[in-house]
């Protein structure tokens, strides 16, 4: 007899088939004497649409909600169905005896097997694969320390709660609002407080009133010279004769005050003065750890903000990079840790990558024996999976496009430097009378590069960066102690505005999806820690698709880099119960889903009084009495059913949709190219259709589209670039007689 193991995906069932043995593939299986390997591909199976329940449900009425089955059924996704039946008949092969689970090791990848094995109405003995890698040791280990199903009984229930909740809630509400209004309103429990977490952003920026500040600013060197031309040992790298001072109130240390007539007449009262003593210096040794290595979230972060991909975008290439390339580690991961089954294939990682420009970092590292610290190893710190990082793979740069080579280099630099010790410096904080007032600077000397070196000047972790504090910001000061004279060389008055805080863009919008805990009208310590220990609203694997469905359903829209919300957004606002709008409702549902995989609350008393609270949203949306109001109608009919269209902003360009959601014709507008200008270097957008369409730039450059297109075959594609660069390393190899020796290792 033979035992079933379901993964959640390919790559890993076949990791898991390498391991075991199981050498004879088929499709969708691998098979060996003791064990067959089969895999979903994500979820195979989900919940039944309103439909499938009543052919009635069809129409989105509003006398038919809410829509409360008693109990809810499960279907096979349409996509995915041929892996489900070849699951589905492994499963009631004569010679599978049992079945082991070893799809992701939390609440959702317990239900995707739970859910296959449910639909199939299979029985069979069931066993857990509970592992937080895929290293052949972590499976090894695995396999010898199997669970008994029976133990995550309660983590199944958590996660058919939350399914369901869901369900419940988002069906009919979004039906409800739908119907009620006549337009396509899309509401739900991670969405609706998505688009109030913007919303509440512009109405801080809209209330926002500026006030116009002061200071005042003192250049000073060291007097007499003399005093400056210490030996080069004792003088701060990069120090110049004179640098800057920054008055700062003696009562609260601010170097802004809003009273201009104050700070003019204090300005008059030291305009003469022509020398100052140190009064006082502190010199600090400080010390900053390399960043931790990447979570999905925090390279979708840093790819957008360098970039300008997308969320969506980089977890496609990363996506790449993992099955394609097989380079790196699976990308949806919220941890930004590695376990200490991990540490001993730390030196066949960094041999992996030891290619230009990583090749120098890459072999000092090998030199001396890899040291792990608990800046990057913590098995407690690992959930699902660990932290992005190479695989044992060597990489082949030139088979990657360029989008794939810079989300590469994100992940290589940032773990290659977590093996370095941290940078180095030393913060001086400068303090001088003049005429009876206190100004400051701030210096900052560095001792030892530490990690900084790996990323060759480049920016390291902004977000890190210190903030321009009471010393102003900081310089390379000259060598100096307390009873040093400096000549003032002038003083003089500065202003500047207060500014409002920013708009989201992508990265921002993530990090507070991550952190959404300061977005909530209650202040409840505990549901904030629930959300913050939860992960937020959505998860790593969600949060990119969430965002562009708010796109997609013209709730959001981007200006620029910077999003804001539609009309329709906010007029969605105004719709949804008050409840759908914040985070606190995430957090308090998870905080019961908790005690159901915790044993502690049933599942069906959650969803008791889910289903209430579903009645009692759909009652106060059908008892409304706000308009919904279209303010973005243009004067082009549609050409399905003849009533005006509406003018929207999609994510790539502008487009024309028709207000009647039964209908939902579309129209392109125009939409933005991945085309430079050849004035500008901007994006290119085509505008127009048939003889009319053009391509132009807001810079003024415009083309026939016909020309466009001529212009673009004439010149080669990045792919054929690339193609050719790739013929061109491997003639280098074939006539270069050293090339018998690279990958040896010595």
């Amino acid at each position: 007899m033979k035992t079933l193991i379901i993964a959640e995906k390919p790559s890993v069932g076949k990791d898991i088939a390498r391991v075991l043995g199981c050498k004879n593939g088929g499709s969708g299986f691998m098979e060996g004497s003791r064990y067959v390997v089969t895999w979903a591909l994500g979820h195979l199976v989900t919940l039944a649409e309103p439909e499938n329940y009543d052919a009635k449900f069809k129409a989105w009425n509003l006398e038919d909600l809410p829509i409360m089955p008693e109990k809810l059924q499960l279907v096979v996704i349409p996509q995915t169905a041929k892996q489900y039946h070849t699951v589905k008949e492994l499963l009631f092969r004569g010679d599978v005896s049992d079945i082991v689970i070893a799809t992701d090791a939390g609440r959702e990848g317990e239900l995707v097997a739970r859910w296959i094995l449910e639909k199939a109405k299979c029985a069979k003995p069931v066993k857990r694969l509970w592992i937080s890698s895929v290293t052949d040791k972590a499976i090894t280990d695995g396999f010898h320390n199997l669970k008994d199903g029976a133990q995550y009984i309660n983590l199944l229930n958590s996660a058919k709660a939350r399914a369901e909740a869901d369900w419940l809630v988002g069906i009919n509400a979004t039906r409800c609002l739908t119907a009620k209004f006549n337009s396509q309103l899309s509401c739900g429990r991670v969405q609706t407080p998505t688009v109030a977490i913007i919303a509440k952003r512009e109405e801080e920026i809209r209330k926002f009133v500026p006030q116009k500040y002061y200071g005042l600013s003192a250049i000073a060197a060291a007097h007499p010279p003399a005093a400056y031309r210490a030996p080069a040992a004792d003088r701060a790298p990069g120090a110049s004769e004179t640098f800057s001072l920054v008055w700062a109130d003696g009562k609260s240390n601010d170097t802004r005050s809003f009273d201009r007539q104050k700070t003019e007449a204090l300005l008059n009262t030291l305009r003469d003065k022509r020398e100052c003593a140190v009064r006082d210096i502190t010199r600090t040794a400080k010390k900053k750890y390399p960043p931790k290595l990447y979570d999905l979230t925090e390279l979708q972060r840093d790819a957008n903000k360098r970039f300008g991909y997308s969320p969506k975008e980089t977890l496609a290439i990363m996506q790449k990079l993992y099955e394609q390339h097989k380079i790196l580690t699976y990308p949806r991961t919220d941890s930004r840790y590695i376990t200490t089954d991990i540490v001993p294939t730390l030196p066949e990682r960094i041999r992996a990558c030891a290619v230009k420009p990583y090749a120098k970092t890459a072999m000092s590292l090998l030199r001396a024996p890899i040291r792990a610290n608990a800046n990057f190893v913590d098995n407690g710190k690992v959930s699902d999976h660990h932290a992005i990082i190479p695989t044992e793979e060597a990489v082949d740069l030139g088979a990657l496009d360029e989008k794939e080579r810079k989300i590469y280099d994100l992940v290589i630099t940032r773990f290659l430097s977590v093996f370095y010790p941290p940078f180095e410096y030393e913060q001086t904080t400068l303090k001088v009378n003049i005429g009876g007032e206190t100004f400051t600077a701030r210096g900052k000397a560095v001792l030892a590069p530490g990690y900084t070196a790996v990323y060759q000047g480049a920016d390291v972790d902004e977000e890190d960066e210190a903030p321009d504090t009471a010393g102003g910001k900081e310089q390379a000061l000259p060598r100096l102690k307390a009873g040093d004279k400096l000549a003032i060389r002038q003083i003089s008055l500065t202003e500047g505005r207060t500014g409002p805080p920013a708009p989201f863009n992508e990265a921002t919008l993530l990090s507070a999806m991550e952190n959404p805990a300061k977005y909530m009208d209650s202040k409840d310590k505990s549901i904030a820690d629930t959300l913050g220990q939860t992960g937020g609203l959505g998860t790593v694997a969600t949060r990119a698709d969430i965002i562009d469905k708010l796109f997609d359903n013209f709730l959001i829209e981007k200006k620029g880099k910077d999003i804001f919300t539609t009309s329709k957004g906010r007029q969605l606002l105004k719709l949804v119960p008050p409840d759908l709008k914040s985070p606190e409702m995430t957090g308090q549902w998870e905080q019961k889903l908790l005690k159901i995989s915790n044993g502690k609350l049933g599942k069906d008393v959650f969803l008791r009084e889910i289903r209430s609270y579903t009645t009692e949203i759909i009652t106060g949306i059908k008892s409304s009495t706000e308009v919904f109001r279209h303010d973005n109608l243009s004067t082009t009919k549609c050409p399905n059913c003849g009533k005006f269209m509406l003018e929207v902003n999609g994510k790539k360009g502008k487009m024309l949709v028709c207000q009647d959601r039964e209908c939902g014709a579309r129209v392109n507008l125009s939409f933005t190219t991945r085309s430079r200008c050849p004035e500008c270097g901007k994006f290119l957008e085509i505008t127009g259709d048939g003889d009319r369409k053009e391509v132009v730039c807001s810079c003024g450059h415009s083309e026939k589209y016909d020309a466009f297109i001529k212009r673009k075959s004439s010149q080669p594609s990045k792919k054929e670039v690339q193609e050719f660069m790739a013929k061109l390393k491997k003639d280098d190899v074939k006539n270069n007689p050293f090339a018998a020796l690279q990958g040896l290792k010595l």
